[in-house]
C-alpha cells in the first residue's frame, strides 16, 4: 500500500468525450461511411487507405487542431488524393454531410455518468478540462445537462504538462491536490501524473488512434493512478483515497 494519499481539499478534474459521454464510436461510424464512399473509386482491400487518412490527420492537427471539421477536412484531402482527384463534387459533398450529422449528433452520456459527477461534486469542487472544437464542445457540454456541475470549463487546444500547469495555477491548485479522470491515458492522466498531481483512468471500449500511448506511466507515477471499471465506482475510490490522508 503506497503512503501518499489524496488530501481532502482536492479538486476532481473531468474530461468529457469518452470518459462523460460517446464519441470515438461515432468517428468511428465516420470513418465506415468515408470508406464506402472512397470504395466506389478505389479497391480498399488493396489500399492504404486507412493508413493515409490517419496520416493527413496527424499532419493536419498541428493546422487545424482536434474535433470534427478537422476530421471533415482531412477526409476531404484523403479522398481526393487517394482518388487521384477523380472523385466527384457530390461525394465530396457527402463527406461534408458525414462532418455535419456527427455535429448535430445528440450527446449520449455513457451509464452511471451524472450520478457519480454529482455525487464527487457534492464533496470536492470538480472542473471540466477537454479538448477540441470550441463551438462543438460548448454544444455537447450545454446538451449534457451538466455544465452546471463544474465550476469551471476548459476547453483548450491540447491536454499537456504545459496547459494543466497553467489550469492549475489559475485555479490556484497544487498538483499534488488534484485528480484527473478521462478514458486517455496519453491525454488525461500521464500529464497530471507528470506534474506530481493524481490519474484515475476509466477506459472506453474504443480509442482513438492519436490517443494511443505507447509509453504507459513510470513505475514512479503508478501508485498516484487508479484504473476503474466504470464511472460508477468513482465516487468511492475517491472516498477511499482521501479517508486515507493523513490528518
Amino acid at each position: 500500500m503506497s503512503d501518499i494519499s489524496l488530501p481532502g481539499s482536492a479538486v476532481v478534474g473531468f474530461d468529457a468525450d469518452d470518459t462523460l459521454w460517446r464519441s470515438e464510436d461515432f468517428f468511428e461510424e465516420a470513418q465506415d461511411r468515408y470508406e464506402d464512399i472512397v470504395g466506389r473509386y478505389i479497391d480498399l482491400s488493396d489500399s492504404t487507405a486507412r493508413e493515409q487518412l490517419y496520416g493527413i490527420e496527424t499532419a493536419n492537427l498541428k493546422v487545424f487542431g482536434y474535433g470534427v471539421k478537422s476530421m471533415t477536412l482531412s477526409m476531404i484531402e484523403a479522398a481526393v488524393l487517394l482518388t487521384e482527384g477523380r472523385i466527384d463534387g457530390a461525394d465530396v459533398h457527402r463527406i461534408v454531410q458525414i462532418g455535419k450529422d456527427m455535429l448535430v449528433h445528440p450527446v449520449e452520456l455513457l451509464d452511471g455518468v451524472t450520478e457519480a459527477v454529482e455525487e464527487v461534486a457534492r464533496r470536492f469542487p470538480v472542473v471540466l478540462i477537454t479538448k477540441g472544437d470550441l463551438i462543438h464542445q460548448e454544444s455537447k457540454v450545454r446538451a449534457s445537462g451538466l455544465s452546471s456541475t463544474f465550476s469551471r470549463i476548459e476547453i483548450v487546444s491540447e491536454k499537456d504538462p504545459q496547459t494543466y500547469t497553467r489550469v492549475l495555477r489559475e485555479l490556484e491548485v497544487e498538483p499534488g491536490q488534484f485528480v484527473m479522470v478521462g478514458n486517455s491515458v496519453r491525454s488525461d492522466i500521464t500529464p497530471v501524473l507528470t506534474l506530481g498531481g493524481w490519474g484515475v483512468h476509466i477506459p472506453y471500449h474504443l480509442t482513438w488512434q492519436h490517443e494511443v500511448q505507447a509509453e504507459p506511466p513510470s513505475d514512479g507515477d503508478l501508485p498516484r493512478m487508479r484504473t476503474l471499471a466504470s464511472m460508477r465506482e468513482l465516487p468511492e475510490t475517491l472516498t477511499a483515497l482521501t479517508d486515507s490522508s493523513p490528518a
